[in-house]
């Protein structure tokens, strides 16, 4: 990418809703960081996700062994 291409990008982006606007810098801020060597900091939101995740296990809502393999039948194994 070209640094016009940035640079047009960013003004285009003048234009989002601030949501996307934020979730672009909340991006840039992780990629700049993971280029410096920085370590990562999840947001709230992820830390939420985390812990919905974590009780769910807790109460035994676990994917089946078919379920997983499913999964991965229909999504590749990466």
């Amino acid at each position: 990418m070209a640094a016009s291409d940035l640079r047009n990008l960013l003004e285009r982006a003048q234009t989002w809703p601030e949501e996307a606007q934020n979730e672009l810098v909340a991006l840039a801020n992780e990629i700049e960081s993971e280029l410096l060597g920085g370590e990562y900091l999840a947001t709230q939101e992820e830390l939420r996700s985390i812990d919905a995740a974590l009780a769910s296990i807790d109460r035994g809502e676990v994917a089946t062994d078919a379920e997983v393999a499913e999964a991965f039948a229909k999504f590749g194994r990466g």
